[in-house]
């Protein structure tokens, strides 16, 4: 029995960027099944009050150096500080959890990372996701519709409420669940 992984992250979480360069590799050796969910960590820390780096300078300033650090860890590119917040619109959000029922989440995922950490680039705004969607064989302005309209807001918004009801609190996290007595319960979530 293969074993899955559902794995909640969020297009402008800064970390998610360390795990999403890596996953599918990792996955791939352990025989994991990977469930790409991206979902709304915002709300989420709206919710709890626990907005992380909003007016708290110095542990942005921390949370770069660390990611920089563990970028060389991993022997990940690292090109200096992007430009954040980034997606104020969420649309990267909804694309991704189109992208995710569709089966080509882990290539657009990447792509918007290596536009936002690589290229230094906003990758919310559609001149900038347009091509890397023309790229993955996705016709741009057709799923950019999709993604603003009720089945993308949808599925995100689905993704967040799992994400909610399971304690998932920051991005990114994991959850793997196991079968007991023909139930589905929570072993594990990071």
């Amino acid at each position: 029995m293969a074993q899955e992984l559902d794995f909640y992250f969020n297009y402008g979480s800064t970390y998610s960027y360390l795990t999403i360069m890596r996953i599918e590799g990792l996955a791939a050796q352990a025989g994991i099944e990977v469930h790409w969910r991206p979902f709304n960590v915002r709300s989420i820390f709206v919710e709890q009050n626990n907005i992380p780096f909003k007016d708290k300078p110095v542990k942005a300033q921390y949370m770069w150096r660390d990611i920089e650090r563990r970028a060389a860890l991993f022997g990940l590119e690292w090109r200096g500080i992007p430009p954040y917040p980034v997606d104020r619109s969420g649309l990267c959000n909804r694309l991704g959890a189109i992208a995710a029922d569709e089966g080509w989440a882990p290539a657009f995922t990447r792509a918007v990372y290596r536009a936002w950490f690589l290229e230094r680039l906003d990758f919310g705004l559609p001149e900038i996701v347009n091509p890397i969607l023309a790229v993955l064989g996705q016709d741009p302005d057709a799923v950019i519709r999709r993604a603003d309209g009720d089945e993308g807001r949808h599925k995100f918004d689905v993704n967040t409420e799992d994400a909610r009801k399971l304690g998932v609190f920051g991005a990114p996290s994991f959850v793997v669940m196991a079968r007991c007595s023909g139930d589905m319960t929570d072993l594990t979530m990071h």
